[in-house]
This record gives structure tokens, C-alpha cells and sequence, in this order.
């Protein structure tokens, strides 16, 4: 019984030496690969050298033949609800684009050579949103229900944040054909008449808005001032912050002050919605005609040099496997 703790750290001893050496077996296997590897292109560097050479002046060669792939970015923003219309039409017009319909494009004045040149798409631009930002929106909406000019300006704040901007690119390579291709397609996606109608209607709701607010802001100066000619004639006695007339009943004056700034507040909002939605899309920027920068393993001259030597590995790989097949082969 007393050898037996002997024998186990015996054991214990010869299991980290197999251990051991089969850790270094192992790096000496990665060694010999790495050697091997080293051989090979040793071997073949003269081969290799000479493809990347070459494929690299063939690359610069097509490269300067070609002519470069040039883009104009578009940042849209949809009013009254029309964002799924403007991916809708977006989607029309690359269908058109790939069907070569040049009868569309002729129709609305974007009359272009080559339509195989040309691409267009649209993706969202993401903003970042504090999280819980939509809750802390529907308690005040329903906080503020029962005011009309707070149910407005939150509903309005609310549709901000709920809406995207948006980026149309438009994919060229004629810089001059671009241009007017962008310019014409962005007024055919303006053109809808059922937008246009109601962005008329919209903006009329708006000022007629607007003209009663500042009807109501010259009727609350005009109590104020009756107010303050009465105060000031010593007609009337100030008891709690309000104003007091005799047989009258009590005027909050502070009151009045917030409902007019609440009245002056909703005006500037109108002419704002009144300056944005005379279109269906807003063109928040028209970008200028910019060429596509493309990541480095997509530009030509690196692609065709990786293709030659990717072919040569290939065909060694291939005319090694071909050799050991033969021997095995002969060996049967």
C-alpha cells in the first residue's frame, strides 16, 4: 500500500514526457511545412515574379483603357407618407434600367446613349435613437391630447424621428449623361399627381393655420393692452397675479403671455412645413458627380495578378496530386 503514491507520480512523470514529446513532434512538423513551403517558392519564384509582373501590366493597361465608374449621391427626405412610394418608383426605375427600356427614359427627358452603364439604388441613412425615445413620444401625446397646438407640434416631432433621411445613388460612367440621367429621374419621382395634390392641400391647411394663429395673437395684444390701459388708469386691483376689473370676471394675464408664445411657436412650425413639403421628396442634397473609390482587392491591376498566381498553385497543386496518382497506381 505504501508504493503506491510512488507509482502514480511515476506514472504522472511518463505522461508529460509523451506529452512533451509529442508537442515538439508537432513543431517540428510545422517547421518542416514552413520549410517545404519556402522550397517551393524558392523553386518557383522566377515563375511566380514573372506572373505577377505581367499581371500587373495587364492590369494597368485595361485599367487605363476602361473608363472609371463615376456616382452621384442623392439625400431624399419622403413627406406625407411617401416613403414607400419612393422605394417603389426607385425599384421602377432600375427594372427600366435593366430591361433597356429607352422609351421610358426618352419620355422623361433622360435620353441616354448606353443604358447598360447606368444603375440606381437607394438605402436608408440610420439615425441613432435614444433608447425608449418612442415611449417618452406616445406619454406626451396622450399627456397633451385635449391641446390641439402640443398634439400638433409633438405629433410633427414624432414623424421627425420616426423618418428617415434617404440616399439614392445613381451609377454612371459618362459624367456629363450622368448628371442630367440623375436630374431627370429625381423630377420624375416628384412628378406623382396624387402627391403633388396633396402637398397643394397640405400647404393651404397650413397657412389658413397660420392666419388664424395670428388672428388670435392680435386679439390676445389687444385684450392685453385694454387690460393694461385699465391697470394703469387705476380702475382695477392686482390680487394673485391676475388682473381684477370691476364687474368683471378674473384674467389670467400669465396665461394669455403662454398662449400667445404657444400661438407664435405654431406659426414658425407652419412656415417650416409649409417651406418643406411643397414636393412629395425633398432633395436635402444634390451631390456632385464623384468617382467610385473601389476597395483595394477590387481594383484590376491587384485582382489579375492574384488570378495568375492563384492558377499557377493550382496547376502544381493539380500536376502533384496527377504524379502521386501514378505512382500509386504503378505500385498496384
Amino acid at each position: 500500500m505504501a508504493d503506491q503514491p510512488v507509482n502514480k507520480g511515476t506514472s504522472d512523470e511518463i505522461d508529460l514526457g509523451q506529452l512533451f514529446q509529442m508537442v515538439g513532434k508537432g513543431f517540428n512538423k510545422i517547421g518542416i511545412a514552413f520549410l517545404k513551403l519556402f522550397l517551393y517558392l524558392k523553386k518557383h519564384a522566377i515563375i511566380l515574379g514573372i506572373l505577377v509582373v505581367v499581371g500587373v501590366g495587364l492590369g494597368y493597361g485595361l485599367n487605363q483603357i476602361s473608363r472609371k465608374k463615376m456616382k452621384i449621391e442623392v439625400i431624399v427626405k419622403p413627406n406625407l407618407e411617401s416613403k414607400n412610394y419612393l422605394y417603389d418608383v426607385v425599384a421602377e426605375v432600375e427594372s427600366n434600367i435593366r430591361a433597356k427600356d429607352s422609351v421610358f427614359f426618352k419620355n422623361i427627358g433622360a435620353d441616354v446613349t448606353n443604358l447598360r452603364e447606368f444603375k440606381i439604388s437607394i438605402e436608408p441613412i440610420e439615425d441613432e435613437k435614444k433608447e425608449g425615445g418612442d415611449l417618452e413620444y406616445l406619454e406626451l401625446l396622450e399627456k397633451f391630447q385635449a391641446n390641439e397646438e402640443f398634439l400638433d407640434f409633438i405629433k410633427s416631432e414624432l414623424s421627425n424621428k420616426s423618418t428617415l433621411n434617404h440616399r439614392i445613388i445613381f451609377l454612371f460612367k459618362n459624367p456629363s449623361e450622368g448628371k442630367l440621367f440623375a436630374q431627370k429621374v429625381m423630377e420624375y419621382i416628384n412628378s406623382n399627381g396624387y402627391f403633388k395634390e396633396l402637398a397643394i392641400t397640405s400647404n393651404q391647411n397650413a397657412l389658413e393655420r397660420i392666419k388664424r394663429n395670428e388672428t388670435f395673437i392680435k386679439q390676445i395684444d389687444e385684450l392685453i393692452s385694454i387690460y393694461s390701459q385699465s391697470f394703469n388708469n387705476q380702475s382695477s386691483q392686482t390680487i394673485d397675479g391676475r388682473i381684477v376689473m370691476d364687474n368683471t370676471e378674473k384674467i389670467n394675464v400669465t396665461g394669455l403671455f403662454a398662449l400667445k408664445n404657444q400661438l407664435i411657436q405654431g406659426i414658425e412650425r407652419k412656415k417650416i412645413e409649409v417651406k418643406e413639403q411643397r414636393e412629395a421628396i425633398n432633395i436635402v442634397n444634390f451631390g456632385r458627380t464623384q468617382q467610385v473609390i473601389k476597395p483595394l482587392f477590387g481594383e484590376i491591376v491587384v485582382l489579375i495578378p492574384l488570378i495568375f498566381v492563384f492558377a499557377f498553385f493550382l496547376w502544381t497543386c493539380l500536376g502533384y496530386l496527377n504524379k502521386k496518382a501514378v505512382e500509386l497506381s504503378s505500385e498496384q
